[in-house]
């Protein structure tokens, strides 16, 4: 089913309300004026697989940052799949053509190894929970490797190729999206199953957050996933956005390669600001309505499911 979706069908592959839910227990999945993801907007915007992140705050003490996961995964269980049955946790890539018709794929990502510290029994313990897709740290310096907002820009640590191994025999991406420029190449060397979940391009926005062409192009070149982010400041350097300016980083980056590369990673849950007609994923069909005046069904159903679906590992 999933090969040959239709064009509304959209793989999302990063949002962040399981903090949401972590932050506030009592919210409902289904439906919450608290929540940009909920199930009745996955199904109104025609979402087919979201990618749920596991992320920690910095503020939380390390003592309790990897039992924050384990609750996170927790609530995954308890407030979005258990109760629903057209939710499906996916813990293999080969059960995403399983699903069938009406059903809703949950893939867990962690959104930084902060939670695991320099414990392997840890990341070992969470990928056994599922968890397909990991960003060794965020915007900051970790164990792992330096994010963006690591001054010193250094690159991955030993342990980082140690994760990144293990990665590697257990087929699960490794994602670049916060990673400094020297980790992102140091990750993209040793990491067989590379993505960038939520990215977008540094020429049209020259966010720090944002990918430079040559790091583009590195992933377009080896049929890696690109997925844009609907924040305003990655789309503009302002505080607004429309969908035409989705559409900017999108044209761009098939010029530069990426057609059969792109897709989308919302952010939704973890952004505070939004593009105009796109703030939750019940909007989709907006942003494949505005698609579809530029480019063709063939593109669109790239775009939305395919192009991340031919990026994964074998």
């Amino acid at each position: 089913m999933v090969q040959n979706a239709p064009k509304k069908y959209v793989i999302d592959t990063h949002c962040d309300v399981l903090l949401k839910l972590w932050m506030n227990p009592q919210q409902s999945f289904l439906d919450s004026h608290h929540l940009d993801v909920t199930l009745n907007r996955l199904i109104a915007g025609g979402v087919g697989v979201q990618c749920f992140a596991i992320f920690i705050e910095p503020f939380i003490k390390q003592e309790l940052k990897f039992q924050a996961a384990l609750e996170q995964i927790r609530l995954f269980h308890q407030k979005v799949i258990r109760p629903f049955p057209q939710m499906k946790h996916i813990r293999s890539w080969e059960e995403l053509n399983s699903l069938k018709d009406g059903e809703i794929g949950a893939i867990l990502t962690l959104e930084g190894m902060d939670a695991v510290g320099a414990d392997e029994e840890k990341h070992q313990i969470l990928i056994e929970q599922g968890v397909l897709s990991v960003g060794l740290t965020w915007n900051d310096a970790n164990l792992c490797a330096d994010g963006v907002e690591e001054s010193r820009g250094a690159g991955i640590t030993d342990f980082g190729r140690a994760v990144i191994e293990r990665h590697n025999q257990h087929k699960l991406l490794t994602d670049v999206s916060h990673l400094s420029i020297k980790s992102f190449w140091d990750t993209f060397e040793a990491a067989d199953y590379v993505i960038a979940s939520h990215s977008n391009s540094a020429t049209i926005c020259g966010h720090q957050r944002n990918l430079n062409d040559e790091q583009a192009q590195a992933l377009f070149k080896q049929n890696r996933y690109m997925g844009m982010v609907f924040l305003p400041k990655f789309l503009t350097d302002k505080e607004e956005a429309g969908l035409t300016d989705v559409i900017r980083h999108i044209e761009y980056l098939c010029s530069i390669g990426g057609e059969k590369s792109i897709g989308f990673g919302s952010d939704f849950d973890g952004i505070s600001s939004y593009v105009h007609e796109l703030n939750h994923p019940g909007c989709y069909p907006a942003l494949i309505d505005a698609l579809s005046r530029y480019y063709s069904d063939e593109q669109i159903r790239g775009f939305c499911s395919e192009n991340f679906l031919r990026s994964l590992p074998k």
